[in-house]
């Protein structure tokens, strides 16, 4: 598994596992959790969640995941900006690590922008290193003059990364935000790296996928990947999905690949305001 180098030197693997729309009905919570462990056996040790997700449920469903296996697992969860005030973030990150049963968090970020200055999150943040619920702390859904004046607040430096909407489709960031993020060392995380499923299945995707032996999404990840700097964290819920995104990282796209891609899906010639989902 390829890795990608955090702030301060610490290595994460590049394809690693999101739960979105996971641990929202019971009945489905064994199967979520075996694939979080599979994923995790095949080298995805990254996991992402968020206390937004299912209400708490994809959090609770992790505790069942990391059993026996949480020193193996860069565990990434997400705090509401609500929550995200100087004693709401360490009263959120508390919850959340009682519904993971875990004592650390080892990267904690905003979920988007809200209300709450960025000096009083950061202060909180850095709160929460030091006494150590959290490892690293980032952010989430912010663009370039959000990250601009983030990192002109005091700690704001310690900015781990920035988990970003990105795929074939989501171009926007390649203009400015993701030359930005890494002149300045910080990782991006793509969300939603296959568009939830929506990305067309045929044309350039179906062809190149051809090639290579695997499927349309496979590529998109590896595309995704391309990058050193960006991280992909797709979502499986059954062992077959789980192995498909494996595969993705064996997958390198060469010259005329990456071509046909910008063809089909352009990167962007001007400023696009950062897309969420």
């Amino acid at each position: 598994m390829r890795e990608v180098v955090l702030p301060g030197g610490e290595k994460v693997a590049q394809l690693g596992q999101g739960t979105w729309f996971m641990g929202e009905r019971a009945e489905r919570r064994k199967a979520e959790a075996d694939a979080i462990r599979l994923g995790v056996d095949l080298g995805m040790t990254l996991v992402d969640t968020a206390e937004m997700y299912a209400d708490g449920g994809a959090e609770a469903m992790l505790s069942e995941a990391l059993k026996g296996i949480r020193d193996k697992v860069f565990l990434v969860s997400k705090v509401y900006p609500h929550n995200a005030s100087f004693k709401g973030v360490r009263a959120a990150a508390e919850r959340s690590l009682k519904r993971m049963d875990t004592e650390v968090i080892d990267l904690y970020l905003l979920h988007w922008r809200g209300s709450v200055p960025f000096e009083e999150t950061v202060r909180g943040m850095e709160a929460l290193k030091a006494d150590g619920l959290i490892r690293h702390w980032g952010v989430s859904n912010l663009d370039t003059d959000d990250m601009e004046e983030l990192l002109d607040v005091e700690g704001g430096e310690a900015c781990a990364v920035n988990q970003i909407l990105y795929n074939p489709t989501r171009r926007g960031p390649e203009f400015d935000l993701l030359p930005f993020l890494a002149k300045n060392e910080i990782p991006a995380m793509a969300y939603s790296p296959i568009e939830q499923g929506r990305l067309p299945t045929s044309g350039p995707l179906g062809d190149i996928a051809k090639k290579h032996g695997v499927g349309p999404f496979q590529i998109a990840l590896a595309w995704a990947m391309r990058n050193p700097g960006v991280i992909a964290i797709p979502k499986a819920s059954n062992p077959d999905h789980v192995k498909a995104n494996r595969a993705a990282a064996d997958v390198v796209l060469d010259a005329s690949d990456l071509a046909a891609m910008d063809k089909a899906f352009p990167p962007p010639t001007r400023k696009r305001g950062l897309e969420m989902l």
